[in-house]
């Protein structure tokens, strides 16, 4: 490649990395390092008290009022027949009091008028049985009649509120996921996905392998959508299923494009479009959005069960919001939360009660993390409906804040205050650039493995999560990132059980290693292509080159036994799954399996390649401490040091801050240079501490 069009290239990633800068900073400005605002459902209260809450919201130092989500029956009350005026209301009053407004699109509800009359716009069941009023998450999405609904909803909003100076930005329906719909018109446009994508129905026939078990089709007409519930799950077309999925997230992603697109129409270029994806979301795949301007999740860390130490079930999972706050950032280039828990919720194992500071730490962890925006569900805890017991920043009263709520306001007064020390021009620090980490991460390689685990202990959600623990652990500055993502910025790329890939992939993640990168390779890779199909040729096929060895067999042990493995003079256990490695003579073996009929069989290898090298690792260890001692010494044959942070330690570096926030259920005393000032909390992070600093 000559120098003029690398010269092209650079620019045009720094304009591009530039302009989504420049976006966030035009609905967040960077000096307000994040905004916070709260769920208020003023249809469930006496209009005589909205004023009162409204100010109290303002008080509590929340900077806007989240509204409207579910209610679609307050305005649409008659098909065809729009009421703004109790919802002016709640907006004058939020103008009022200096808040702003955050307006949704109410497509999560449907109103009954809706059911009654035109019951095709629900989705359909496994059983082909319609879903039926009083729940959320009804609507079938291929419905012409439903999205005209829904279009016209969205159009009569953004005409109301899309020239109001206060209301700053949108919110695209809630959590919003793809449901599998089997309805007749998820079917028929399943077919028009169907023949988009193939064209022809013999590449479907071959794309599915139909040829097994007399499946194969002669028309299009002739498919159905798979069903789990009437065809046994271990029977059904695995090729299916996956297209199916990725027919579901597609549907997903135009819905929420379809109002986005509605919205432009009338709204302020001032105004932002996102919408709220869980954080753990196995359906729906944000990447997919074309025109919304970032995605936002919900954090739940705590659903009755934690994961570190006696007092970790009142700490939440740390993964929660360490994977969600990477993640979307793949999106739109920035992110944040725009539900968080604010204490014990309606659905978990057991409400506990949260150890006091917890809510505040969750904050901190996702501002850390990069978070343009802090929300909660919700503001006042509901006295009826199927939530009444799921907490919100204000008691069944109306007037008290509860535990999460005290917390709350200490973060937004916080945060005020550490506006003050923002640095405009800080830059990234050398020793944090120097372990810069990608996780490649694809939502399509949970599908296809979570559907063929061959070992019910694979974790498939959470393997490529403890990657990014490691990570965090040895003090990287670490992003998850999508296959089409720019690799030359990070020093170690990771690629962690990404079983569906092809040639052109496995020559980009080539070309990053001889250029300089240190790329690590997990087991569960490249062993399928695209369609899910096995290469025909020995495992792997494609991987082997560039990993120097073959994958000769993969064995698995029961749960009550132990393998191990020697890597060095250390011994490391398994039983969740392991490759057989065949070295080639120009490859360095790192660890051998030390048991099992195959001993002195490799496990884990290495080979350089022009500037940089690979690591390959067949095996998944019991504790993964092996995988963090590779992943470290990655990093110190990059040249960069490490830190050694213990689990639910995370520190992460923003905007000229230093944040650490602990999970733990111990005390750690952080390590802080004699030039550094603290800012918030002590040196000393207790559980569910937090601790910001500068250098």
């Amino acid at each position: 490649m000559n120098r003029s069009i690398i010269v092209i290239l650079i620019a045009v990633l720094i304009s591009g990395g530039q302009a989504k800068a420049q976006q966030a900073n035009q609905f967040f400005p960077a000096k307000n390092l994040i905004t916070t605002g709260i769920y208020y459902y003023p249809e469930h209260w006496n209009e005589n008290q909205w004023e009162r809450d409204i100010k109290k919201i303002a008080e509590m130092g929340y900077e806007f009022v989240h509204l409207a989500e579910f209610a679609w029956f307050r305005l649409e009350p008659e098909e065809g027949k729009f009421d703004f005026a109790w919802l002016d209301k709640v907006v004058a009053l939020c103008e009022k009091h200096h808040v702003k407004v955050l307006m949704c699109t109410p497509s999560a509800t449907m109103p009954a008028w809706m059911r009654d009359k035109y019951p095709e716009t629900h989705i359909m069941y496994g059983n082909y049985i319609r879903g039926e009023h009083g729940t959320r998450g009804l609507g079938s999405n291929a419905n012409t009649k439903y999205k005209f609904f829904v279009e016209r909803a969205v159009a009569a909003l953004a005409q109301h509120y899309g020239q109001n100076k206060n209301v700053v930005g949108w919110q695209l329906d809630n959590e919003p996921d793809a449901k599998t719909d089997y309805s007749p018109s998820a079917q028929t446009a399943f077919r028009q996905w169907l023949q988009r994508r193939y064209k022809t129905i013999d590449a479907l026939n071959t794309a599915w392998g139909t040829a097994f078990w007399s499946q194969r089709y002669n028309s299009f007409n002739q498919v159905m959508i798979p069903n789990v519930t009437l065809v046994n799950w271990w029977g059904n077309n695995p090729h299916a299923l996956l297209d199916l999925k990725r027919y579901s997230a597609d549907e997903q992603a135009d819905f929420l494009d379809l109002q986005s697109a509605v919205l432009r129409k009338y709204i302020s270029p001032d105004q932002y479009i996102t919408t709220n994806y869980t954080a753990v979301s196995p359906t729906a795949n944000p990447r997919l959005t074309r025109k919304m301007d970032f995605a936002t999740y919900t954090a739940y860390p705590n659903g009755g069960a934690g994961n570190m130490g006696n007092v970790g079930f009142r700490l939440g999972d740390s993964k929660t919001v360490l994977f969600a706050a990477e993640y979307y950032k793949s999106v739109g280039g920035f992110t944040g939360v725009m539900e968080m828990q604010p204490g014990p919720t309606n659905w978990a194992t057991q409400a506990s009660l949260l150890l006091p500071g917890t809510v505040r730490m969750w904050l901190y962890h996702s501002f850390a993390a990069g978070g343009k925006i802090a929300c909660s569900y919700r503001f006042r805890q509901i006295l009826y409906g199927a939530e009444q017991y799921h907490a919100g920043v204000i008691k069944t009263d109306g007037v008290t804040p509860s535990q999460g709520g005290v917390e709350y306001i200490q973060f937004n007064k916080e945060i005020r205050q550490l506006r003050q020390y923002y640095q405009p021009d800080a830059q990234l620090p050398q020793k944090l650039a120097a372990r810069k980490t990608a996780i490649v991460w694809n939502l399509e390689n949970y599908w296809t493995i979570d559907r063929e685990k061959q070992n019910v202990r694979w974790d498939a959600w959470n393997y490529p999560v403890k990657f990014l623990e490691m990570a965090k652990s040895l003090g990287a500055d670490a992003d998850v990132v999508d296959e089409k993502a720019d690799l030359s910025p990070y020093k170690v790329v990771i690629v962690p059980a990404y079983e569906m890939a092809d040639p052109e992939l496995i020559k980009k993640w080539t070309r990053y290693v001889e250029q300089g990168g240190h790329l690590i390779i997990t087991c569960r890779t490249a062993a399928m292509d695209r369609n899910g199909h096995f290469w025909e040729g020995e495992t792997a096929a494609p991987l082997s080159d560039l990993i120097g060895a073959h994958i000769t067999n993969t064995d698995m042990i029961p749960p009550y036994s132990k393998g191990d493995i020697l890597a060095g003079q250390n011994h490391y256990s398994w039983n969740i799954w392991a490759d057989l490695l065949k070295p080639d003579d120009n490859t360095t073996v790192l660890a051998n399996y030390n048991d099992q009929f195959y001993k002195g069989t490799a496990a884990v290898v290495k080979r350089n390649i022009g500037k940089g090298a690979v690591t390959y690792i067949g095996v998944v260890t019991d504790d993964m401490k092996m995988e963090k001692e590779i992943l470290k010494n990655n990093y110190l044959e990059s040249g960069a040091d490490v830190e050694n942070y213990p689990p639910g330690i995370y520190v992460y570096w923003r905007d000229g801050f230093y944040v650490a926030v602990n999970y733990s259920s111990d005390n750690y005393e952080m390590n802080i240079p004699g030039t550094g000032k603290i800012l918030v909390g002590d040196k000393v992070l207790k559980p569910a501490g937090v601790l910001v600093w500068t250098e």
